[in-house]
C-alpha cells in the first residue's frame, strides 16, 4: 500500500523539495571545496574556528547537508558593500 503524500514542504528550499529519496543530500569536503572555488584546509580552518556552514562529523568522517550549505550561502549573500541581503532573500 503507498504511503500518503503530505502537501506539506520540507524544506524552504525548492531545489532541496525536488531531490527524490534515494538522491544525495550531502557534499564531502572536497565537493564543497570544488563548489566554492576554495581548498579544503580552508574548510577545515573554518570549522576549528566555528565559521562556515554546519556539519555533520560521523566517525572520522566530515559532510555539510545541503541544505545547511545552501542556508549558507543565502547568508554569505550581499546586495552591496555596506547591506546584507534579507534572510528571505529579498531585498533589505
Amino acid at each position: 500500500m503507498p504511503t500518503p503524500v503530505s502537501n506539506t514542504p520540507r524544506s524552504p528550499h525548492p531545489a532541496i523539495n525536488s531531490l527524490a529519496p534515494g538522491d544525495r543530500r550531502v557534499l564531502n569536503e572536497n565537493e564543497l571545496a570544488q563548489r566554492w572555488g576554495v581548498s579544503p584546509k580552508t574548510l577545515q580552518r573554518w570549522r576549528s574556528e566555528g565559521r562556515g556552514p554546519r556539519y555533520l562529523k560521523l566517525s572520522k568522517r566530515v559532510s555539510y547537508p545541503l541544505e545547511a550549505v545552501i542556508d549558507f550561502e543565502y547568508s554569505a549573500l550581499h546586495d552591496s558593500t555596506s547591506e546584507r541581503v534579507a534572510k528571505s532573500g529579498g531585498q533589505a
